[in-house]
């Protein structure tokens, strides 16, 4: 009896079938686990929006400030310590704050002797960038321009209290969203990979807790208000689109230019750069309005 067997020719057809139907499903593949990234930081950043009402009802009506500010004396000082939850931590971060206010701990273990910490909470992480723990470097970054700068020039807070009934609307005033940090304030070709404990300004998610507003203004705050700091930006790391929660609480993926983001031919975010079609702040005033982000104190130190 004669045996049947693949030729050479058969074999080589059957291999470049196969490599075209890999090549027809892998991108189809990549391209649903990416979408299911895309809702699973949808669903984390809704969850963690949902404290920002909460935090302000338990604080007489004052929006969270983008981080509590420092009264001296550092981690030594215990008036720097404040609850997040299930612990003290040294002046937490927007995100801690009003997470502890949906039972969203930050940390499995909150320390108050540490300036710098890990997530532990994967609802602090996004999944396309779980790696971006440090709640310095993280991955959400908090409207703080607008909705509550605790930092301080001259003596006098920049922007703080705020209250939440100024904000005129919720749908329309973005709380939080994906940031890139200072890194979108260079050049795409000048990027660095994420450091967990680093500071370089050119690092991606570089200090993004904060997020600042599409229109700077030479006397505004930006990046992490030390001098020569670029500004941060939204990280359009969703298949071109970047996830917004808004103070209402719903979440949307969006084009930056959407909520007034622009983009030099370089890659890096318009800064104080002219350009035909400027950057606005309508999305992040509160007031629907192109409005100038807060300017920095002058003068004598409050009393």
């Amino acid at each position: 009896m004669k045996r049947s067997a693949f030729t050479l020719i058969e074999l080589l057809v059957v291999i470049a079938v196969i490599g075209i139907i890999l090549a027809i499903l892998l991108p189809a593949l990549s391209g649903a686990r990416e979408r299911s990234r895309t809702v699973l930081c949808q669903s984390r950043l809704r969850s963690i929006g949902a404290g920002w009402h909460m935090y302000a009802e338990d604080h007489d009506d004052v929006s969270a400030p983008g981080r509590l500010y420092n009264k001296g004396g550092g981690v030594s000082n215990p008036a720097n310590w404040y609850d997040v939850g299930n612990g003290l931590a040294y002046r937490p971060r927007w995100i801690a704050l009003i997470g502890k206010y949906v039972g969203i701990y930050a940390y499995d273990m909150p320390r108050a002797d540490v300036d710098r910490l890990d997530y532990t909470n994967n609802v602090y992480l996004c999944p396309t960038v779980p790696q971006w723990t440090d709640n310095r470097n993280s991955a959400y970054g908090y409207n703080h321009q607008f909705l509550g700068n605790s930092r301080q020039a001259a003596g006098k807070f920049i922007n703080f209290p705020v209250n939440r009934s100024s904000i005129s609307s919720f749908a329309g005033t973005v709380m939080a969203a994906d940031c890139m940090g200072t890194a979108a304030g260079v050049p795409a070709n000048e990027r660095q990979e994420y450091s967990l404990r680093g500071t370089g300004f050119k690092e991606t998610g570089n200090h993004g807790w904060t997020l600042d507003p599409p229109r700077l203004t030479a006397t505004s705050d930006r990046g992490t208000g030390d001098p020569g700091t670029p500004r941060t930006a939204v990280d359009p790391r969703h298949q071109t689109k970047a996830n917004v929660v808004f103070c209402d609480g719903h979440v949307d993926s969006v084009l930056p230019r959407t909520i007034g983001y622009r983009v030099l031919p370089n890659g890096a975010f318009v800064d104080l750069e002219s350009t035909p079609d400027g950057p606005n702040n309508t999305w992040f005033s509160g007031s629907s309005r192109d409005l100038d982000p807060p300017a920095l104190p002058t003068g004598s130190p409050a009393l």
